[in-house]
C-alpha cells in the first residue's frame, strides 16, 4: 500500500528535559521505516509515524539503549 502510514505511541519513563527527548528522537528516528517523531515531555511519550509495521521490540531496545525504559506502545 504506497502512502500508508502507521502511528504508535510509545509510553516512556525516564525522561525529565528537553535533552533526553532529543536522544529520545535520535534512537527512534534512526530505526528503518521511520519517517517522524515527535516527543512529549509532559505525556511521557513518542509519537512515531512509520511506512512499515516495525517489531515493537526494536522500539524498546533503541530505548533501552539511552537508558530510558518503554512502558507501553500502542
Amino acid at each position: 500500500m504506497f502512502g500508508k502510514k502507521i502511528k504508535k505511541v510509545v509510553s516512556i519513563e525516564g525522561m525529565h528535559c528537553n535533552h533526553c527527548a532529543m536522544k529520545v528522537q535520535d534512537a527512534l528516528g534512526n530505526l528503518d521505516g521511520v519517517k517522524g517523531v515527535k516527543v512529549n515531555l509532559d505525556k511521557k511519550e513518542a509519537i512515531v509515524t512509520l511506512d512499515k509495521e516495525i517489531n515493537c521490540d526494536l522500539i524498546k531496545e533503541a530505548i533501552a539503549k539511552i537508558d530510558f525504559l518503554v512502558t507501553d506502545i500502542k
